[in-house]
């Protein structure tokens, strides 16, 4: 699919489109869903923190004439994007219990009390938020996996990108 887009710009705008609707998708599940990432959850999102707005600037320096900057931004993007889909591919093999997850991924601390005092009554409302428990499955997959998915998509786009420039 990706190796029939022949048109640069075109190339990192679904890079950009995508990976801005699966952070919002994420998000969405979140605030208005309900569903409570994990610690890998949160990790997996930095990608996408830093990967649309370089997509965008990437867009834009392309459409201005400075190909090779936004060459180096769409590099980065694919790099950090394969990274995050190895990330996703690691959660999910936790949450498949494969293996074990990281020691940070047993309970949330957050919210708990600095004072003695409230220490106790803290601790019996903290939420545990397991990384090797998935909260829902769609066709077959998990948050993580379809991270993993969208992850490689979002890096085989910026590599086009960078390969439709490279062409003679």
């Amino acid at each position: 699919m990706i190796s029939i887009i022949q048109n640069r710009r075109t190339t990192i705008a679904l890079a950009g489109l995508l990976a801005t609707t699966a952070i919002l998708a994420a998000l969405a599940f979140e605030h208005l869903g309900g569903y409570r990432p994990c610690p890998l959850c949160l990790t997996q999102r930095y990608a996408y923190y830093l990967g649309v707005p370089a997509i965008f600037v990437a867009y834009l320096l392309d459409g201005r004439g400075a190909r090779g900057l936004a060459n180096v931004l769409l590099a980065l993007v694919a790099l950090g994007f394969l990274v995050n889909a190895g990330l996703g591919v690691y959660h999910a093999g936790v949450e498949w219990r494969w293996w074990e997850g990281p020691s940070t991924c047993a309970a949330s601390a957050g919210g708990l009390a600095t004072d003695a005092g409230n220490l106790l009554g803290a601790l019996s409302k903290a939420e545990v938020v397991r990384c090797d428990e998935v909260q829902l499955r769609v066709l077959g997959l998990s948050f993580a996996g379809w991270n993993a998915l969208v992850s490689l998509a979002v890096s085989g786009l910026a590599l086009q990108g960078l390969r439709l420039r490279l062409k003679p």
